[in-house]
């Protein structure tokens, strides 16, 4: 028989050191060709999601209506340009993340919400899956206090669906505001399944939808 550590969080004094220099050179998006890391257009806001792989994490969210450019990166944890050898040994803290810049006048930051929760087994803590580790653990990255309530929101509304059908907790992390610095990956980790349409693309969905209107109170719902 074969016993597993439990991933947890390194300390920060256990933390890989990284580097003062970003990894990336960033390019413009190959599906949108937009510019990843910006500037961004006045007026648009910041989204940040971790959860799970973030290759075809990023797919679903170029995908959706008002979204203006998309990236991944690492979020939430301690070790400065941290590259992906060093955030899989679980030593940097950090999760692997996708970040979404959007137009707020099209859509959202409620509908991206819905996109988060209806995308991943939140119940699962340090892993979606078969990937198991602190990188994979689910966490939204807010930037303002409206972006947390709205969160907050969603996730006690995503909790009232998930318990009927039979799923424990919710693990996901509310992180900010401020949120904590994002890292971008590697060149090859952007937009990864338009440069290999057929790669890796686990999907842990729970089939588990979250009502339209969460965002308002129920009285407003009604009406």
């Amino acid at each position: 028989m074969f016993l597993f550590s439990k991933p947890k969080m390194p300390a920060p004094t256990e933390a890989l050191p990284g580097r003062s220099e970003p990894i990336l050179n960033p390019k413009p998006h190959t599906v949108l060709g937009t510019p990843i890391a910006g500037p961004y257009p006045d007026g648009f806001q910041i989204a940040e999601f971790a959860l799970g792989c973030f290759w075809g994490e990023e797919k679903t969210f170029w995908q959706q209506p008002g979204v203006w450019t998309t990236a991944v990166g690492y979020e939430g944890g301690y070790t400065p340009n941290p590259t992906y050898q060093e955030s899989v040994t679980g030593k940097t803290g950090h999760a692997e993340t996708v970040r979404v810049v959007f137009d707020p006048s099209k859509t959202s930051y409620e509908q991206l919400l819905k996109v988060f929760w209806e995308n991943h087994d939140p119940t699962q803590g340090m892993r979606q899956g078969n990937d198991q580790g602190t990188e994979y653990r689910s966490a939204i990255f807010v930037h303002d206090e409206a972006q947390r309530a709205a969160a907050e929101k969603s996730k006690a509304m995503y909790q009232e669906q998930l318990s009927p059908a039979g799923y424990g907790a919710i693990t996901t992390e509310i992180v900010g505001p401020p949120a904590p610095a994002f890292y971008f990956a590697e060149d090859y980790h952007q937009q990864y399944l338009d440069k290999v349409p057929n790669g890796y693309c686990p999907h842990h969905a729970t089939g588990v939808t979250l009502p339209e209107g969460f965002a308002i109170t129920p009285l407003e719902y009604i009406k």
